[in-house]
């Protein structure tokens, strides 16, 4: 579902798996995979956007107390908010993010001077585990934690139900993967990340 996001998969990256995508898709639709290795060319697709994807599973059993100031509360965000959502993760680019993306689980987000400058929320759910995704903060907010105030909501919000974090990240994101094992996060395993064209 387009308006949800491209994420995509198949059983093999092989010629009948990307077959299979290619009936999916829309014409000049978008698609996005996680892959174990860098995607070698195939007939039908061009590359929109790749990268070295990094995932991460929540370890530890204590999350940092990052409060924020009552100028800057967390609020929950929801259908009403989507436009703004997409305005910010196309300024920040965390992912694929669609117009219902935020139908996946439960999205908080951070105002400042009424607009919304940071957010986070839920994605992929695989039994007992949930990805924390949409991890963003405007460019011209950052530095104040907000991003690591939000994870935590959301964090705690999974362990909740029991279940386990994890998320994925850029693996030349240095920066966010430092903030990410602050929280508790390590390594699991490094791919790929590519968004395909249908031609």
């Amino acid at each position: 579902m387009p308006d949800v996001g491209p994420l995509s998969a198949f059983l093999k990256p092989d010629d009948e798996g990307y077959q299979s995508l290619a009936e999916l898709a829309a014409p000049q639709g978008t698609i996005a995979l996680f892959l174990d290795s860098q995607y070698q060319p195939r007939a039908g697709w061009s590359v929109v956007a790749g990268a070295p994807l990094l995932q991460m599973v929540w370890q530890k059993g204590n999350l940092p107390a990052k409060p924020l100031s009552p100028s800057a509360p967390i609020i929950e965000l929801s259908n009403a908010n989507s436009a703004e959502m997409i305005a910010l993760a196309a300024l920040t680019k965390p992912g694929p993010f669609g117009p219902r993306t935020h139908e996946l689980g439960n999205f908080y987000g951070i105002r400042r001077e009424g607009k919304l400058v940071a957010m986070s929320g839920e994605r992929m759910k695989v039994p007992g585990h949930t990805e924390v995704s949409a991890v963003c903060t405007h460019p011209e907010h950052t530095g104040h934690g907000y991003a690591a105030a939000l994870m935590t909501r959301v964090i705690r919000g999974i362990l909740d139900r029991g279940e386990v974090p994890f998320l994925h990240v850029r693996g030349d994101n240095q920066r966010a993967i430092e903030l990410y094992k602050r929280l508790g996060f390590e390594e699991r395993k490094s791919g790929y990340f590519v968004v395909l064209r249908k031609k």
